[in-house]
């Protein structure tokens, strides 16, 4: 038997014009692709999770391909990933998102340096998680610190998982605190 079993999956998409200040000329769009899998190791104790692991890479393929279809490679400067784990399973069942979700991402915008910050959550069905987000080539870049939502009103049953992934195509629409710019980075180590 797979170890990945979808029940369902969503793409949203979210446009921001304004966060109160003047519209923007340039919307910043956050995409939010998810699913929603059986949790195979709901109510048990696995020691080894290597091999569900392993297993979500192409899972993480493809929602980072939803991700880029939505918005489109080269549009994409922030990106983050979550997992929402059912209430009986444990919050280690959502963790080897890091590696299949992350290292998806990262491949699909061509290996940008930064890593791919992440939110996780053991919850009933409907929980919203609010998931970091940052610039793709450079984690200082803070005009890129914002945030996206991830969620499903049935989603996880309790013994379901849901992994996401995240990106948009800029930061905070109104940024204006200073800090490391994204045309000032030089340094190309994913932090400066």
């Amino acid at each position: 038997m797979s170890l990945i079993d979808i029940r369902k999956q969503s793409l949203n998409i979210e446009t921001i014009y304004h966060e109160g200040g003047p519209r923007s000329a340039h919307p910043t769009r956050v995409a939010t692709a998810c699913a929603v899998i059986r949790n195979p190791y709901a109510g048990t104790y696995q020691e080894d999770l290597m091999p569900f692991m392993a297993a979500l890479r192409e899972l993480g393929k493809t929602l980072s391909a939803e991700l880029v279809n939505a918005l489109g490679a080269d549009n994409i400067e922030v990106y983050g990933k979550g997992a929402i784990v059912g209430v009986n399973g444990e919050l280690e069942h959502g963790a080897v998102w890091h590696e299949a979700g992350g290292w998806a991402l990262r491949a699909a915008l061509g290996e940008p340096k930064a890593m791919v910050p992440s939110a996780k959550a053991v919850a009933a069905a409907g929980y919203r998680l609010i998931v970091p987000l940052h610039y793709i080539h450079a984690s200082y870049v803070r005009s890129h610190y914002t945030i996206g939502e991830a969620g499903i009103q049935d989603a996880p049953r309790p013994n379901e998982i849901l992994f996401a992934l995240l990106a948009g195509t800029g930061g905070r629409i109104h940024a204006r605190l200073g800090g490391l710019a994204k045309e000032a980075v030089s340094v190309h180590d994913g932090q400066r």
